[in-house]
């Protein structure tokens, strides 16, 4: 048995590099675990200003100076933020004040489609198990009330967090682009000269990572967009709160999409019930879902992020419950990197592997 592991670590483990890769990975891992929610503002300012680079290396190249195509990137990324907070979140909180307000009204409406279904299909449910369901949802809501009252009371200090991260991550990505190079320099000094399975990890992480950060704020851009019209144009209410949550549910593959779909049936089954609109609406939506796995998807990713669906969800799944939100985020990029790493791992040649076997 001894032998054995000796063999693999000769194998595996035959170079300085690999060594030390092992070991930055094994750092990282262990960073992410215990402060990965102190570094969240540090981990999103360097999402923006990785989206933002495109716009800074398009304006030197049309001639600007560095310093001045960081200032008008940085301007940009000032002016979208302004119009989030003072536009759309005062519409979102509307509509979601709205909703939470008519949740009791909801849940009559509910309790009398439940208590029809026993006169209907008395084969398959009954008045007993009826009454647990609606007794059941009352307080689940209750629950879901006392949390949002709660929280409304006592998480003060997140609400104050995030005031302190809509300042600091704007001016932790001004400095991220100004100084990209210098910082780049510095984390290379610590470095081996050589280094030529990092530099390959690095060059397929970069082009594979910008495309799939990139592709993915276009997907949830195209996807919340089309969604809004489509729902705007069909009269659905709580358009826009739905469209947002059917936007960001492509962060989660697979998963986001099958979540998102029940808030969307049960609020147009609740305005409409079974007639053409609420026909209209799912086969609306079951559109725009086809299209964007179908089409957007193939269209904004190619072959850049190419990993099979069963790998994508296991990553989903380990990396969200270790890392929570931003592990969902990152779940894709965060595989890619493994098998990033898994193919360009330096493995002692065929030879050697024969001689160390004998």
């Amino acid at each position: 048995m001894i032998r054995i592991f000796q063999n693999w670590m000769e194998r595996y483990l035959a170079s300085e590099e690999a060594v030390l890769l092992l070991i930055i990975l094994g750092l990282g891992l262990v960073v992410v675990v215990t402060m990965g929610g102190i570094l969240a503002p540090m981990i999103a300012s360097l999402i923006i200003a990785f989206l933002l680079q495109g716009v800074v290396q398009r304006l030197t190249a049309w001639g600007l100076p560095h310093i001045m195509a960081v200032n008008i990137a940085f301007l940009l990324l000032v002016g979208l933020l302004l119009t989030g907070i003072f536009v759309l979140f005062p519409l979102i909180w509307h509509q979601t004040a709205t909703l939470f307000s008519e949740v009791p009204g909801m849940l009559a409406d509910w309790q009398k489609i439940m208590l029809a279904l026993p006169e209907k299909y008395p084969q398959f449910i009954s008045e007993e198990q009826v009454s647990q369901i609606v007794a059941a949802m009352g307080s689940k809501l209750g629950g879901l009330g006392q949390s949002v009252l709660s929280f409304s009371l006592a998480k003060a200090p997140v609400l104050i967090a995030i005031l302190v991260y809509l300042v600091l991550v704007p001016i932790l990505v001004f400095f991220f682009l100004k100084d990209a190079g210098e910082i780049r320099a510095w984390m290379s000094s610590f470095l081996p000269r050589k280094r030529p399975v990092m530099s390959r990890i690095w060059h397929e992480m970069n082009i594979q990572v910008a495309n799939y950060v990139r592709g993915k704020v276009i997907e949830i851009l195209i996807v919340g967009g089309v969604s809004f019209v489509c729902f705007q144009f069909l009269g659905l209410n709580y358009a826009l709160l739905l469209a947002v949550g059917v936007g960001l549910s492509v962060l989660v593959p697979y998963i986001g999409a099958a979540v998102i779909t029940l808030p969307v049936a049960m609020i147009g089954f609740l305005q409409w019930g079974w007639s053409s609109e609420f026909y209209y609406l799912m086969i609306a939506y079951g559109i725009i879902q086809a299209l964007d796995g179908n089409a957007l998807v193939p269209l904004l990713f190619s072959e850049a992020v190419n990993l099979h669906p069963v790998a994508i969800i296991l990553a989903v799944l380990v990396f969200g419950g270790i890392w929570g939100f931003w592990g969902v985020f990152f779940a894709i990029p965060l595989a890619t990197l493994i098998k990033a790493v898994l193919n360009a791992w330096p493995v002692a040649n065929a030879e050697q592997a024969e001689q160390l076997e004998e």
